[in-house]
Formats: C-alpha cells, structure tokens, sequence
C-alpha cells in the first residue's frame, strides 16, 4: 500500500484479510453485485466530514452543498437531511436538487453563463438566491422578474483585486469569467439598487479551490469581510448574505495533509465575532459552499484487471475503466503536472510492493492512463484496482460517451447495507439523443 491510500484507510474504511471494505462491505462483493468499473461511494464517510465542517463552523453559518462536485440525486438528499442548502450552477443541477427534495427557496445559483431560460425557470420556482456575475446579467434577471412579475433575490459575486494563495486553482485575483471585478463594482451595485423587481441580499465571494492551509482560507474570509462591509457601505443597509463560496480541499497526493479544521474553527469564530459588531453585518446569513471536502473522500472509482503486460521492460496493468470514467484521474482535469490519485489493489492490500507500473484503461489513446510508475503489488487479471478520493468531480466531470463504453453505475454503502443509486449504461444509450428518421431530423 501507497502512504496516501494507508492514511485514507486509517481515516475512513477498513481492511480484512487484505481486502478493501467500504461501509462494512467487502469490495469483491460490491464488484461481483454491480460489476466493474464501478463508483461507491461510504456515506459514513459523508457524515464524518459533515461533522468536521459543521463543527468548525458551529452555528455561525449555513452550509450549501455545492452540486456541481457530485450530483448524484441520492447523495444531494443524503445532505438535505442534515440539514443544509444547496448551490447549484445549472437547470440540470437544480432539477437534481427538485427531485431530492430541496426547496427552491434552499438553493443558490451561480454561473457566468446563465440563459434566459434558465433565469425564468428558477424566478417561477422560487430560488432562494441568484449570484449575479455581470451587469448584463443583472439587467436581464431584471427584466425577466419584471415580467414575471415577480422580486428576484440577487446576490453579486465579486472578483476580489487580490486573492488569498494556495489553492489548486485561483477563480480571483486575475481576469475571469467569474463575477464582477472589485474596481468596476459601483455600476452593477447602482443597477442592483435601482432595480424595482431586484431584491438586493448581499455578497458572494470565491476565488479558489483545493486549498488544505486553513489559514489561505481564513485570509481569504477576511479578504471577503473587508469587500462586503464596502458594499454594505454603498447600499445604506446591513447585507442579508454573504457566501464565502467553497475552497476547501482534501489531500490527493503524496505530501499533501489533511486541511486543518480545528484551526479553521479557531480563526473563523475570531472573524465573526469581529463582524458581528459591524452594523454592514447585522443579522447577516453566513454561506460556505463545500463540495468536494464533503463528498470527495466518501468515493472510490473500482475497476478490475483485464490484462498485464510488459512493453520494453515497462509494465502495464490494462483495466476495465478509464478516462472516460474518471477523467481526474487521468490527470486531463486541470492538472498541470500529472500526479497519481491514491491507487490500490483493493482486494490484494496486504501483499507487498514489487515495482512500478502504470495502470491504463481499455481506450485507444495514450491519454487514458490512471496511473503512471505507481508502486503496486503484483497483480493478475480479475484482480480489483482502487481508484480513491473519487467521489467528487468524478463520473460527471468525464467524458462518458468518448468510445461508447457504458457508464458506470454508483453505488451507495450505508453501515453494512448497499444500494444502487445509479445503473450502469447500456450501448443502447449511446442512440437515444438521435433523431428519428422519419421526422427528418427536425428538434
């Protein structure tokens, strides 16, 4: 076993005999029940991480699960019990979030590029929050409310001057796509405020992910304080939200350490109580937006050896899974240097470490490689490969039809008891979107 997948274990599932077991389940079972590839994801996992972060945070805020990390129906119902909010960044999402049984008014919608359609669709549902990211965009949630004659409650995201260092990815701080920049706030707040049909609510502010040092996280929360007591400034009144967005990362690669939740507690309670004797922030709702610290651990991308080989002294574990699948774990996601997720032979972990290898799925492009020169034991086909910290970005951020392989289902394991919440693919769907021939193709 790699050090990060004896650390994930440590933390989080168990091990028999050599075998994986995820919610109690033996992972061969799981594998011989659903087949392979397959995501499962432990939702006792979900929970510890739920109350790591509930924890940290207490009272003083409301948790919205960001959707777009994983949007599996079942998991968005799992966190609605806790209960907490959503954010949503799509009409696909926010039917996905209708359907687990969310309130449109629990749910927030972020996004640079929101239609018309999508705009009209949540105003007549009743959103709880729309972040607008552009003046444009205000103006036409504007006339869209008016004519639904409806109040749109609108938050506006900014893109802060400078941003806090350390994450994966900086979404602030430079030119973006992503909200209104912090110099050319006045016009959008002047549009915001003179808008009979929009409801001012207050700020959000995001402007990186995957950051595991709480104290980038906490910079980043004062930088957002500093910026939405100017804005409550200018609009003469406390603001009614202020979202934080998400940020918080989970440790993928060797060297990387769990991001500090204590510590976070420690500084985010110090800010509040700050900003509490603010008059900008009287009564004011707090807002984290976490995804992938909340689901990304729970997850585990399993396939199964078709094939070993040696090609000029290299050797390659050719399995039944592969970018299409987990495109993250190809390394094709964002990455700019290549690193290997934690991997594992998940039904072989007691055996020892021959020599490295790269593991490849069944796609005819060198680009379809989960792992490169990962030490692993010896493996054999039907041998099972553990794909871990899988459960965010995963299946929904990949190119599923790219080869016309079916999709894999997801599984959900609950204390001994596991459940399909989502089935495998078949070839035929890789037809369904196809116009029927006789209506001559036409939409």
């Amino acid at each position: 076993m790699s050090d990060p997948v004896s650390s994930l274990i440590a933390r989080h599932f168990a091990v028999t005999d050599g075998e994986l077991r995820v919610g109690r389940v033996p992972v061969s079972a799981l594998a011989e029940r659903y087949g392979t590839p397959v995501y499962v994801y432990d939702a006792g996992v979900l929970d510890r991480k739920w109350r790591l972060l509930r924890e940290a945070l207490t009272g003083e805020f409301t948790i919205a699960y960001s959707v777009k990390a994983n949007p599996n129906p079942a998991l968005i119902e799992h966190f609605l019990g806790k209960p907490c909010d959503l954010e949503i960044a799509s009409a696909g999402e926010f039917h996905a979030a209708l359907q687990a049984g969310c309130p449109p008014s629990r749910i927030l919608f972020a996004g640079p590029g929101k239609t018309d359609p999508e705009l009209e669709l949540v105003l007549k549902e009743g959103i709880g929050e729309i972040h607008a990211e552009s003046l444009g965009e205000i103006q036409r949630i504007g006339a869209i409310a008016d004519r639904l004659a409806v109040q749109a409650p609108v938050a506006i995201r900014v893109n802060p001057g400078a941003t806090a260092q350390g994450g994966a990815m900086r979404m602030g701080g430079k030119p973006a796509p992503f909200g209104i920049d912090e110099e050319a706030l006045d016009p959008a707040l002047d549009a915001l405020l003179s808008t009979p049909s929009i409801e001012f609510h207050g700020v959000h502010l995001f402007a990186g992910t995957q950051i595991l040092d709480h104290t980038v996280l906490a910079a980043q929360y004062r930088k957002g304080l500093e910026i939405a007591e100017r804005i409550a400034g200018r609009a003469g009144k406390p603001l009614r939200t202020v979202d934080f967005g998400g940020g918080l990362g989970i440790p993928y690669f060797e060297g990387e350490r769990e991001l500090d939740m204590e510590g976070l507690g420690r500084e985010v309670l110090s800010l509040m109580a700050e900003a509490r004797a603010q008059f900008a922030f009287s009564g004011t709702r707090f807002v984290v937006e976490p995804g992938r610290y909340l689901v990304g651990e729970a997850g585990i991308y399993v396939a199964r050896v078709i094939d070993v080989k040696v090609s000029r002294g290299k050797r390659f574990l050719i399995v039944d899974g592969g970018m299409n699948h987990h495109l993250a774990a190809s390394g094709n996601l964002g990455q700019v240097i290549k690193r290997n997720f934690p991997i594992g032979i998940v039904n072989g972990l007691d055996r020892p470490s021959i020599g490295p290898v790269d593991v490849v799925g069944p796609l005819c492009t060198p680009l379809d490689t989960l792992a490169r020169d990962v030490r692993l034991p010896e493996a054999r086909p039907g041998d099972l490969i553990g794909i871990f910290q899988s459960g965010a970005y995963g299946r929904s951020a990949s190119p599923l039809s790219f080869l016309s392989h079916p999709t894999p289902p997801e599984v959900l394991v609950s204390d001994g008891t596991d459940r399909l919440i989502r089935r495998r693919g078949t070839h035929q769907d890789s037809f369904r979107d196809l116009p029927d021939s006789a209506d001559g193709g036409r939409p």
